[in-house]
């Protein structure tokens, strides 16, 4: 067969082959490549601050680019923080307090629920003092019981959690170098692309970019807009704690379901703490589905979707479609990849009307 090729031909047979090698080798180290390519997404996003930030001088001085990373990294880590710093004492306030109220609330709900279901046949009660009785079992367990628990989970999953600090350990490292090196990175893959190629590529590279720039943007604005929501409408409804929880709740949303669910669960878990009947837990359940319908069905598919120029049915869909092929991890990429979609598919339109087999009656 290879005496029938030319050599051109012998040579992209060549290169296609080691693409395909090279290909079938990122998907057998895909857990090892975890963190890098969470650094290269970190990294695509934070270059433009660090960029504005180059761009500044010091005096007569130009800021160093090393400088900016830091500073930007920096700002990173102190947005974290202050994130840990509002949650953790939110938790560490309420989670003892449920577990004081958690009788009293199942009494209320066994009174509230028995003529309901009296109504429609069934009979059951919540046995509030065995329930007493083990949640004061449980916070009495010695010390010693508590380590030994620790001991043994940390055994089972041991390997599991040195693989997550590895992870968390390597991600600014390699975010750090990236940012620095990044426009030379992006030089050498340049490079690499054939001659004949290349200004196409770089076309549609910059097209990808502006359309996930429009991304960023649209998602701030949806996390912006549902912070506001959920913290006015907690407070409106006399919720103590509604501005951390709203923040917390609108600022997660970028993680589809885990924030919404989190904000959720703290919600209720102050609805319990500070109402003594249900209308706590009805008005979480009317803010968070009117919530929920608003950044699924108005504000996703219109600020984000039309921003990487595809329909709001299509946003849906996609959102479903690549959580079905991908799981969670499709979800997450799911408006972003449809982007890279986006512009290819453009692209092949294009070349298509062109095309004498369209024009050809």
């Amino acid at each position: 067969m290879s005496l029938f090729l030319t050599p051109e031909q012998k040579q992209t047979a060549l290169w296609l082959g080691i693409g395909i090698l090279l290909v079938a080798l990122l998907g057998l180290l895909g857990p090892v490549l975890a963190p890098f390519i969470a650094a290269a997404i970190l990294a695509y996003a934070l270059n433009p601050m660090v960029d504005w930030l180059a761009s500044k001088r010091i005096g007569r001085l130009a800021v160093p680019r090393v400088l900016a990373v830091v500073a930007v990294l920096l700002l990173i880590f102190a947005v974290l923080l202050l994130l840990i710093i509002i949650v953790v004492p939110i938790l560490q306030k309420q989670v003892p307090l449920l577990q004081q109220r958690i009788p009293g609330f199942l009494i209320k709900l066994d009174e509230w629920l028995q003529p309901w279901l009296r109504q429609l046949g069934f009979q059951m009660n919540f046995d509030v003092n065995s329930i007493r009785e083990m949640a004061a079992q449980k916070l009495e367990e010695s010390g010693q019981q508590i380590w030994q628990t620790l001991i043994s989970s940390i055994r089972v999953g041991g390997a599991a959690l040195l693989g997550w600090l590895a992870t968390l350990f390597l991600i600014p490292i390699v975010l750090f170098y990236l940012l620095v090196d990044w426009h030379a990175l992006l030089e050498k893959f340049r490079n690499a692309i054939p001659r004949r190629w290349v200004n196409k590529a770089v076309t549609m590279a910059n097209e990808v970019d502006s359309l996930l720039a429009q991304y960023l943007r649209g998602q701030l604005l949806v996390m912006l807009i549902l912070a506001v929501f959920y913290s006015s409408a907690l407070a409106i409804a006399g919720f103590d704690v509604a501005l951390p929880v709203g923040i917390i709740t609108g600022l997660f949303v970028f993680i589809p379901y885990v924030g919404f669910g989190f904000g959720l669960i703290l919600a209720l878990i102050a609805a319990v703490l500070q109402f003594d009947g249900m209308q706590g837990l009805i008005a979480v359940a009317i803010i968070y589905s009117i919530g929920q319908a608003l950044e699924s069905f108005i504000l996703t598919p219109y600020l984000v979707g039309e921003r990487i120029g595809l329909h709001p049915v299509a946003v849906i869909f996609a959102l479903m479609a690549f959580g079905q092929l991908f799981g969670f991890a499709g979800v997450l990429l799911a408006l972003p990849a449809s982007a890279i979609l986006s512009v290819a598919m453009q692209h092949l339109r294009a070349s298509y009307i062109d095309s004498t087999f369209y024009k050809q009656s």
